[in-house]
C-alpha cells in the first residue's frame, strides 16, 4: 500500500529536518512555527555573532599603574582578588593568593592562574586571545593578571573590596524620606 505507481518495497527518503533559526532578538523560530528565547547564557556566539572582546589589550598594564606595580611586586595579591571575584566568593582572596604564592615558589604559577582566566573567559564570552590561556600566563603572567583585573573593573567590579563588598555595593541603599514628621 503505497503511492499509486510505486513499488511496495521502494525505500522512501528520510524526511528533511530543518534546524531552528535564531533572529537578532535571540528568538528561536522552529519548523512548526513555535517561538522561544535562545540560550544566551552559554557565552557562545549565536548566529555568527562575534564574541565579546577584552576591554583592554594584554600589554596595557599601565592603564592602571597602581595595579601594575602591585602585580609586579606581589602577583599573589592580584591573583587572590581575581580568584575571589571570578569564583563569586567561593575562593577567598587570601586562599587564592596563598595557593598562588606556594605554587609561585615551585616555579609554575601559570598552572594555577590560567584556570581563572579560563573561568573569566567562559563567564563573559571573551576570546582565547592573544594565545591560549596557559601560554598567555606562561610567557606574560603579570600582564595577564593585570588584564584580568582591568576586565573585572571594566565590568563594574572592584576587586579590592572582594566579592561580598561588591555584592553589598550593588544593593540598593534605603534612606528615609525627607521632610516627614510624626503626627500626634
Amino acid at each position: 500500500m503505497g503511492r499509486p505507481g510505486s513499488q511496495p518495497n521502494e525505500a522512501q527518503p528520510p524526511p528533511v529536518q530543518v534546524q531552528p533559526t535564531v533572529n537578532r532578538d535571540n528568538q528561536v523560530h522552529s519548523q512548526n512555527g513555535a517561538i522561544g528565547q535562545a540560550n544566551i547564557q552559554t557565552g557562545r556566539p549565536v548566529n555568527n555573532q562575534t564574541q565579546n572582546l577584552w576591554s583592554s589589550d594584554l600589554f596595557d598594564c599601565m592603564n592602571d599603574s597602581e595595579n601594575a606595580v602591585i602585580t609586579c611586586l606581589a602577583p599573589c595579591v592580584t591573583l587572590g582578588q581575581i580568584a575571589e571575584i571570578v569564583d563569586e566568593g567561593a575562593t577567598p582572596c587570601a586562599t587564592g593568593g596563598l595557593l598562588y604564592g606556594m605554587i609561585f615558589f615551585i616555579g609554575v604559577p601559570f598552572v594555577y592562574s590560567c584556570m581563572f582566566r579560563a573561568k573569566m573567559r567562559n563567564k563573559y564570552g571573551l576570546p582565547d586571545a592573544p594565545a591560549p590561556d596557559w601560554i598567555t600566563h606562561l610567557f606574560c603572567e603579570h600582564c595577564a593578571l593585570c588584564q584580568e583585573y582591568r576586565e573585572l573593573k571594566h565590568r563594574g567590579f572592584d576587586p579590592n573590596i572582594g566579592w561580598a563588598g561588591n555584592v553589598q555595593a550593588q544593593q540598593p541603599v534605603m534612606s528615609p524620606p525627607t521632610g516627614q514628621r510624626m503626627m500626634g
